[in-house]
């Protein structure tokens, strides 16, 4: 199973002629690989991928976002569930994410 089948994601597609799109994808793919896939020396794939939803979960709630006024994704969206709210990854096994929770 490829990680994007194990992630329940699908390829997604970005409008024709738009930059700014491609922008935000490619600063995207940036992030992950400076602050998830190479934050660190990994000893496999494995240990890379089990980090990954802590991670992503540091993303959406916690990490802040300089183009929202430092405040992350998941304070931008009205319809989050009560659990979704009150998301913590303090146990995140990562050197320099935990700096920064």
């Amino acid at each position: 199973m490829t990680p994007a089948a194990s992630w329940a994601s699908a390829p997604g597609w970005t409008r024709p002629w738009r930059p700014q799109t491609i922008g935000k994808v490619e600063r995207f793919h940036r992030t992950l690989l400076e602050e998830w896939a190479y934050q660190r020396p990994y000893t496999s794939d494995t240990e890379r991928r089990a980090a990954f939803p802590y991670w992503l979960d540091w993303y959406n709630y916690h990490r802040p976002h300089t183009g929202i006024d430092g405040k992350p994704p998941a304070s931008r969206v009205t319809n989050l569930s009560p659990w979704q709210r009150s998301v913590d990854c303090d146990h995140f096994p990562g050197d320099r994410i935990d700096e920064h929770v």
